[in-house]
């Protein structure tokens, strides 16, 4: 049985001021589901003309997919693939890393208008006969990629995954979901039990999660087996996820994988520069943490 757990946001520092809140991994819970990786973006005021130090740099990954999903405000995403793509609230980007890939994301939009920005960036990791597949980038948009619903106050997208008879578009290699929310005052919604690792995280406002308040920045993971009864305390937006557990994963900085020996080298094909930079964005780097490898 899988016991609940209340997890809080933790501050924490990207380089350059940029703060996000991070929720998973934590000491007591390092995955829900294939889920290795949730921080919180924002809510952050981004000015005309603000610094390059903001943006985060090209980096590489290996052995997981990166899910970037925004309410407010744009990144332009880069790779090593080729993709040159700006995500705007309600999109997906789900880049599969694989074997490796490298990747940046740009405050552009930002920079040449304003804007708040605000979203989740969450990680799942891929299950081991996937974890050297080939890297791909996908962008999906709009209700026939990402199925849509509006009923008793709450309006929902699929994200990815399948749950309640619809499915995403998004390409994903274990079996998951992964939801977005957004109640008004008093709305009520029932999860279900489809699947046996399931997770629920206020990014807005706050909610009664069987009758116990989850305020806003708190992720409640759920018993296995049992429905949980959701409803809003005001507007909120509230994310759920999940799926199949895929088993132990170890992860170092940006690397993620069943096996230290990969991450190691992972880590070393990193600092000897032999993964290849993103296109058009191939000036700058983040280096490899000290101590790593």
């Amino acid at each position: 049985m899988t016991a609940s757990l209340l997890i809080n946001r933790r501050s924490h520092d990207l380089g350059g001021g940029f703060f996000v809140g991070r929720v998973l991994p934590h000491r007591k819970r390092r995955m829900v589901g294939p889920f290795i990786f949730f921080d919180h973006l924002g809510p952050m005021d981004v000015a005309r003309g603000a610094p390059r130090a903001l943006d985060v740099r090209p980096h590489p990954h290996i052995g997981l997919s990166t899910v970037t999903y925004l309410y407010s405000g744009a990144f332009t995403h880069r790779d090593s693939l080729g993709s040159n793509q700006e995500i705007r609230p309600g999109e997906v980007n789900w880049m599969t890393a694989g074997s490796g890939i490298t990747h940046s994301e740009r405050l552009e939009y930002a920079r040449a208008h304003g804007a708040n920005l605000h979203g989740i960036q969450a990680w799942a990791a891929l299950p081991r006969e996937h974890e050297e597949t080939a890297p791909a980038f996908h962008h999906h948009q709009g209700a026939d990629e990402l199925p849509e619903f509006q009923e008793g106050g709450v309006t929902g997208r699929l994200i990815a995954g399948a749950i309640d008879g619809a499915s995403a578009r998004v390409r994903t290699h274990s079996s998951l979901f992964y939801l977005h929310w957004e109640m008004t005052d008093g709305a009520r919604r029932t999860l279900g039990t489809t699947y046996p690792e399931r997770a629920v995280y206020v990014a807005r406002g706050a909610i009664d999660l069987d009758g116990h308040p989850l305020a806003e920045g708190q992720m409640q993971v759920l018993e296995s087996g049992r429905t949980a009864q959701i409803q809003a305390r005001g507007p909120a937006t509230v994310m759920l996820l999940g799926g199949e557990p895929i088993g132990e994963r170890f992860i170092y900085w940006n690397f993620v994988s069943s096996s230290k020996d990969r991450l190691e080298q992972a880590c070393e094909d990193w600092r000897a520069q032999r993964m290849v930079l993103p296109v058009d964005d191939d000036q700058e780097f983040i280096p490899l943490p000290q101590g790593a490898g």
